[in-house]
């Protein structure tokens, strides 16, 4: 599927950005701009079943998919959040970026019974402003905004399209090209077990202090200061 995108700036190095679930192109809104200046052209996707994207089947292998198939290859740098991380390491040894950000992967989805697991994500179809505003404190009232539009047309099916995953452990093996692991503090998905494994096994792991889980909206200057040396 050739997925819909939005593109920042013209520079000689190319950024790509893949959002989690719920969003689009629009959760960078900050992040595209400031690469862009930074000498980047960044390219942003939306993954089928969200934005100005196609529906259709839903899987993690379908959105690295259509990732590999809307993006070139060879970009300088590539950041993934949430679902985007895990797309971003379905798709990784296909794109051969220079440099991986995973930003709070979602390399652990919770079974039924741990917690907020995809089913719960569907639930958050019909949320009202002031639950997207409670659950995100520190958020702009233009994100609470761009959130509540991009759940209005997301399609909650993607979400479901998980439930296989539900408590299997999809921490990557290695890295395959030179990684940074951003975590929040505390994150969800990525215990301090797991960050221990992932640090052993070669990726970088940084842990955004006092950052919820979408980092980049949580604290826009601690996100961009977290990858001192990545980008």
């Amino acid at each position: 599927m050739q997925l819909h995108t939005r593109t920042w700036g013209e520079g000689d190095r190319l950024a790509l950005l893949i959002h989690g679930m719920m969003a689009d192109h629009r959760t960078w809104r900050r992040v595209g701009p400031a690469l862009a200046d930074r000498g980047y052209r960044v390219v942003a996707v939306d993954l089928r079943g969200h934005g100005a994207s196609e529906r259709g089947a839903y899987s993690p292998e379908l959105f690295a998919d259509d990732v590999v198939e809307t993006v070139p290859a060879g970009a300088e740098l590539a950041i993934g959040h949430s679902l985007g991380g895990l797309t971003l390491s379905l798709a990784v040894d296909r794109l051969r970026p220079e440099r991986a950000v995973f930003s709070d992967p979602a390399w652990h989805l919770a079974a039924p019974g741990e917690g907020f697991g995809p089913d719960v994500f569907a639930q958050f179809k019909t949320a009202p402003r002031e639950r997207i505003a409670a659950m995100n404190p520190r958020w702009d009232e233009e994100d609470i905004d761009i959130e509540l539009e991009t759940v209005r047309m997301w399609d909650e099916a993607s979400a479901l399209g998980l439930a296989s995953l539900s408590g299997v452990d999809l921490l990557p093996a290695k890295p395959v090209v030179p990684s940074l692991v951003q975590l929040a503090d505390p994150s969800f998905l990525i215990d301090a077990a797991k960050a221990a494994l992932l640090a052993e096994r070669g990726f970088e792991v940084r842990t955004v202090r006092g950052a919820g889980h979408t980092i980049h909206r949580d604290d826009f200057d601690a996100f961009m200061a977290s990858l001192d040396g990545w980008v």
